[in-house]
């Protein structure tokens, strides 16, 4: 329409391009709704208008199809008419009679990395050798635009003239400009690669239409990463709300309730598990601060555990059914050491789930690095990248069997066929298109809808397209951790009110003789005693409470932008409870305790060291030192179980402190390898509304402050003589890990302060004095006995004030006493 009638020209006429050289039209199509189809009814339409009017220049018999990848370039080979199996033939676009007229149209398929340019010299060098011919050896640099178009269409396209191009998941394709300053390195240099490229094309030989294909057609733009603008070209969206309501892909679902209690916004926690500041708090956790043998937190197991049940329950279903590959669960994590961890959980059986998703067959953890560079592997390229012309034979055959494995998950005699359980960092990437995905695990944090749909939109192709009484029958995919919702932006209609004044926060160079430094402790590790003793008299209860664990959990599918109930699945843990023995608990919490911790604090022998852990083990978990708040969950055997299994990152951590109380010798610091010394001169310069005020003694511009108190304090401070220099502890970074109920949490103290004597203080300002409190405080004194023991970063002190009439004698005491600590 937009080509061949007078109303669409028009239209055409007046759509925003890109500001390049040739003309771009956009379709935005949902993953799993057909692309393919898509370009091979451009691809006809083109091809066969051609044939039959030669001399018609608003058509084209050649076209040039971009592809993301390596895998995405094979499986476009649909779209070569000769091709057996092409989707011409397949899906009836093209009478059999014409096929012939098709196929005098020439395709060509590459990935991106095939318009690479920036290799003029290995191109000269071809020159030289008589790889190329008809270019003068000594012109070879007048007539690059020649040999780029030789290197990049190859013979067989080299001399045509107004070339279609398709771009698949063209939202790769964009020019660089103000407005895609928020874009990642990697992805500017693809941009820049595809698109400059096809201007030399254009240049040479002249690009009479581009057609642009992507479910998320969307370009960086802003400050910010993660901030997008829908390309201004789109002429015909097709959205994921779309495909799910036409039945064209699985229907998603997402959990709305649970027997737990609620986040803030009063959801299951399993919506967006990573919101949950615990969670968050311990999977950001750098490897200078954790190792991959280290426990997830429990709310991540207890969300496997269901999920892994419900996978099993799909999987016995399908085999029912006949089906001979498995289903799949996908995770999406927030970095390699969490996939790490998730990997080493279902290996070492920290999640209770079937064993199928724990043996190596069906474990895949996805090297994002290695399968980009597998990906960029292509004939017409000619390895301009460096990382890629550097490999060896062998890494180049791992990448590749990688990217097999990736490639064929789901299909039946593939390396990918016996694949259930994938493990995969930010996103996975174009050229998935598993059918088998029926649950998946988001443990990242979703900036956008636009995010959850990249995310989503990998598990929503269907496994059948049989249509029964007129219609596609229903499937699902379960989903945890990915907040994905079609809810409409609620406006209230009006001006909206005028933002709030703010204040930048920046240290002051004038000020620089009050900068404060501190050592970053990634960790503090301790030497033991040969033998291991638990005071039993001082070992604290650990309470579990019912309702902060998941048992059970229902899900809404997302149907016409809204939850529906009458679409809903429950799934639970009834099945874990009859299984699991209390002896495999004791197993599982003295190898965690060994790999964790032990292994880097014990000196002894490996063996002994387990050898007295187990009894100490065995006899905690049996005692009344465990106390479960609900006499339900108390009395009954196998919900005593399922809440102890839910537990076990607590029991080990509560365990271990217990344990380390009596029997450690001196702590150690370990700092953090990037970054061993902070200080407050290293502070990002940011921007508040909350109150704040000049310091004269602050290297910081102002004190931002939280409550009255705190502004009381940093008053007081500022005016007192036994400070020297202080800082409000606000995005300076200074934080002390700690444990609580067996959960890794991040601790701020609120003030950092050089005393008059030279010596500093860590200053924790708290009206009162709860066990969280106490474990903030113990954690922050392990902290300063560290350093202190160090010695190369002064003398540190430690206090809590509990009211402001106590700042001044606190202050007085660590000034007046070295020796306090």
């Amino acid at each position: 329409w937009l080509v061949e009638t007078p109303d669409g020209v028009a239209c055409r006429q007046g759509l925003q391009g890109d500001g390049g050289p040739f003309e771009r039209l956009c379709s935005k199509l949902a993953t799993g709704t057909g692309k393919t189809i898509v370009m091979a009814m451009i691809v006809a339409w083109n091809f066969l208008n051609k044939a039959a009017n030669p001399d018609d220049g608003r058509f084209s018999d050649n076209a040039l199809v971009v592809a993301p990848g390596l895998t995405v370039k094979e499986r476009l080979q649909v779209l070569q008419p000769a091709t057996e199996g092409n989707y011409y033939a397949v899906f009836d676009i093209v009478p059999t009679a014409w096929m012939q007229r098709l196929r005098r149209g020439n395709v060509l398929i590459c990935n991106w990395h095939a318009l690479a340019w920036d290799n003029q010299v290995k191109l000269d060098a071809k020159v030289a050798k008589g790889q190329l011919r008809s270019v003068d050896k000594r012109k070879a640099r007048e007539l690059s635009g020649e040999a780029y178009i030789r290197h990049a269409l190859g013979p067989e396209m080299a001399t045509v003239e107004n070339l279609l191009v398709i771009n698949d998941e063209a939202h790769h394709a964009w020019r660089l400009g103000p407005d895609t300053r928020g874009a990642d390195k990697d992805s500017v240099e693809e941009a820049t690669v595809w698109l400059g490229g096809l201007d030399k094309i254009h240049k040479q030989r002249g690009i009479l239409r581009c057609f642009d294909l992507s479910a998320t057609p969307f370009m960086p733009s802003g400050r910010r990463a993660g901030e997008a603008s829908l390309f201004s070209w789109v002429v015909s969206d097709f959205g994921l709300n779309d495909a799910i309501e036409s039945g064209l892909v699985k229907t998603p679902r997402v959990a709305i309730r649970d027997d737990s209690k609620v986040d803030k916004q009063l959801r299951s926690r399993l919506y967006h598990i990573y919101s949950d500041r615990e969670v968050k708090d311990d999977l950001s956790r750098t490897r200078a601060q954790v190792e991959e043998t280290e426990p997830l937190p429990d709310l991540v197991t207890n969300a496997y555990a269901l999920l892994g049940g419900d996978w099993l329950e799909t999987r016995e279903r399908w085999l029912k059914s006949g089906h001979k590959i498995p289903p799949v669960m996908i995770t999406v994590a927030n970095s390699v050491l969490t996939a790490g961890r998730v990997l080493h959980a279902f290996r070492q059986g920290d999640i209770e789930v079937d064993r199928q998703l724990r043996d190596d067959e069906g474990l895949l953890r996805i090297d994002s690095k290695t399968l980009k560079t597998a990906e960029g592997i292509d004939e017409h390229a000619d390895a301009t990248d460096k990382g890629r012309s550097s490999l060896t034979k062998k890494e180049k055959k791992l990448a590749e069997r990688l990217r097999r494995k990736v490639g064929t998950v789901g299909a039946p005699g593939e390396p990918g066929e016996k694949v259930c359980n994938v493990i995969s960092v930010s996103m996975l990437s174009e050229g998935w298109d598993a059918k088998n995905v029926t649950h998946i695990m988001g443990l990242r944090a979703f900036s956008s809808q636009l995010l959850c749909e990249q995310v989503v939109g990998r598990g929503l192709r269907r496994t059948d397209y049989e249509v029964k009484d007129g219609m596609l029958q229903p499937e699902y995919v379960n989903i945890f951790g990915v907040p994905f919702t079609f809810l409409p932006h609620e406006d209230g209609g009006g001006d909206p009110p005028p933002p709030p004044p703010v204040t930048r926060i920046e240290p002051l160079p004038e000020r620089r003789q009050h900068a404060i430094r501190w050592p970053n402790v990634a960790r503090v590790e301790y030497a033991f005693k040969p033998k291991l003793e638990m005071d039993w008299d001082k070992v604290a209860p650990l309470t579990i409470d019912p309702f902060e664990f998941i048992t059970e959990a229902e899900l809404d599918a997302i149907v016409a932008g809204n939850p529906n109930a009458a679409v809903r699945d429950k799934i639970g843990l009834d099945s874990v409870g009859d299984d699991i023995r209390l002896q495999t608990i004791v197993f599982k919490v003295a190898r965690a305790i060994y790999n964790n911790q032990g292994r880097a604090d014990w000196r002894g022998d490996s063996y002994g060291f387990v050898a007295q852990l187990i009894p100490l083990i065995e006899r905690f978990i049996r005692s009344d030192k465990i106390v479960i708040k609900n006499d339900l969950f108390s009395g009954e055997t196998k919900k005593r179980k399922i809440l102890i299994m839910l537990n076990l990152s607590a029991i080990i951590r509560h365990l271990w402190g217990a344990i380390r109380d009596v029997g450690k010798e001196g702590p150690v610091p370990v700092f953090d390898q990037e970054k061993p010394i902070l200080s407050t001169g290293g502070m990002r310069p940011w921007y508040t509304a909350k109150p704040c005020e000049s310091a004269d003694k602050s290297h910081i511009s102002h004190c931002v402050f939280d409550s009255g108190w705190e502004a009381s304090e940093s008053y007081a401070l500022n005016r007192s003589e036994f400070v020297a220099s202080f800082a409000k502890n606000d995005h300076l970074g200074f934080s002390v890990f700690y444990d609580f109920n067996g959960i890794v949490r991040k601790y701020y103290p609120d003030f950092l302060i050089r005393l008059a004597n030279g010596e500093y203080l860590a200053l924790e300002v708290k009206g009162r004095n709860n066990d969280q409190q106490k474990a903030k405080i113990k954690a922050l004194n392990e902290w300063r006995d560290a350093v202190n023991a160090h010695g190369g970063f002064g003398r540190w002190h430690a206090a809590v004030s509990y009211h402001p009439a106590d700042l001044a004698s606190i202050l007085s005491a660590h000034c007046a006493n070295a020796a306090v600590a």
